[in-house]
């Protein structure tokens, strides 16, 4: 069974809802696959305007600069991530299985395969991974922080962090190690692909040897008395 998964963004982070709008839709339908392909410094509204064969007007009455739009990519995913992580770990009774099946969200590419959504939730897996962190390593992120453009993330890693202390209601770095985990499931992806020598994994390039060593990150922390 697939649940369809819905979201409502942050309207601090466009100019026009880009639900509401064929040409909307279009616009982050297209720029998931172009930033996905060519990557943000490359990708340009202009670019994006030829290939929806509109006019780069039309695209900056939605969204007000790229790192805007980015931010909204960005936001779905992790909103989409939690939402699999709540559907996911509904029926397991153990904090340990829970955490187990978090990191195995985190780190596959399949992370559609229960939720249905209109969007590329693959390309939006590797946009968060080579792109993610431009999101908050900003000059605005102050502003856009009172603006509450980083929610989503915060809530993945506030829930995340509430497993940690089911497991081990003592333990101090919930919150550190929620975001230490999440941030490096996707570095470690990264550099298993393009910086072999950061990381054990790159031989065989197996995403489940980058599990078990979140696996081993975590337990060891939390295991600690």
């Amino acid at each position: 069974m697939q649940l369809q998964f819905n979201v409502k963004m942050n309207d601090k982070l466009f100019l026009r809802n880009p639900e509401g709008t064929e040409i909307g839709k279009l616009i982050i339908r297209q720029s998931i696959k172009m930033i996905a392909d060519m990557g943000y410094e490359l990708f340009t509204f202009k670019k994006l305007a030829i290939e929806i064969n509109s006019t780069e007007a039309t695209v900056y009455r939605y969204f007000e600069n790229k790192h805007r739009l980015l931010i909204y990519l960005v936001d779905w995913y992790w909103a989409f991530i939690e939402f699999q992580v709540m559907y996911q770990i509904n029926n397991l009774t153990t904090a340990e299985d829970k955490i187990k099946k978090v990191i195995d969200i985190l780190v596959w590419e399949d992370n559609a395969a229960t939720v249905f959504s209109e969007l590329d939730v693959t390309s939006l897996y590797y946009i968060a991974i080579a792109e993610g962190s431009k999101t908050y390593l900003s000059k605005d992120v102050d502003v856009n922080n009172k603006d509450f453009l980083f929610k989503p993330y915060k809530d993945l890693c506030a829930r995340v962090a509430g497993l940690f202390k089911e497991y081990n209601k003592n333990y101090k770095y919930a919150a550190s190690l929620a975001s230490t985990i999440i941030e490096t499931s996707h570095q470690q992806y990264f550099f298993m692909h393009h910086l072999p020598r950061l990381c054990d994994f790159s031989k065989k390039k197996n995403p489940k040897e980058i599990e078990a060593y979140l696996e081993h990150i975590v337990f060891s922390a939390l295991n600690v008395r």
